[in-house]
C-alpha cells in the first residue's frame, strides 16, 4: 500500500511551499543519510521536480548561489 501526498500539496498545490520548506531542513539534517539517498527519497517519494530539488539544495547549502 503506497501513501499519496493530498492534492495541495502536490506540484502546483497550494500548500506546495510547506513541502518546500520542509525538504530544506531535511537536507541540512545528516542524521538522514548521504546525500544521494535524500535526493531519491525527494524525488521518488516526495515527487520533487530536479528544478525544485536543486532550489531546496542550494537553500540549504546557505543560498545565494545562483545570484
Amino acid at each position: 500500500m503506497t501513501k499519496k501526498l493530498k492534492e495541495e500539496y502536490q506540484s502546483g498545490g497550494a500548500k506546495r511551499h510547506v513541502i518546500l520548506d520542509k525538504a530544506v531542513q531535511y537536507l541540512k539534517d545528516p542524521r538522514f543519510g548521504m546525500q544521494g539517498d535524500k535526493m531519491r527519497f525527494l524525488m521518488d517519494e516526495l515527487g520533487l521536480s530536479q528544478s525544485e530539488y536543486l532550489t531546496c539544495l542550494n537553500d540549504a547549502a546557505g543560498g545565494n548561489y545562483w545570484q
